[in-house]
């Protein structure tokens, strides 16, 4: 099977997950693997994290400005916690 074809194990998508998971350096393996057509698997599976890393993101922003401007939240409380 040629390369570009050739699955990706188990232990591959375990791996990549743990990598894409660091905060900088993951995400620049990120994107070289997005763009990267080596192996389409790989390819397929790194564009697939980013953009449920994408959407978790959103989804975080979303519910703070929920709680800040619905609930009223009071995020100076927060801001002080976390100085």
């Amino acid at each position: 099977m040629e390369e570009k074809y050739r699955p990706l194990s188990p232990w591959a998508y375990f791996g990549y997950s743990l990598l894409f998971g660091l905060p900088i350096i993951g995400f620049v393996f990120l994107l070289v693997f997005s763009f990267n057509s080596r192996n389409i698997n790989r390819r397929n599976f790194a564009r697939s994290f980013f953009c449920a890393a994408l959407f978790w993101f959103l989804f975080i922003i979303a519910s703070l400005a929920v709680a800040i401007f619905v609930f009223d939240f009071d995020y100076m409380v927060l801001l002080n916690y976390l100085k």
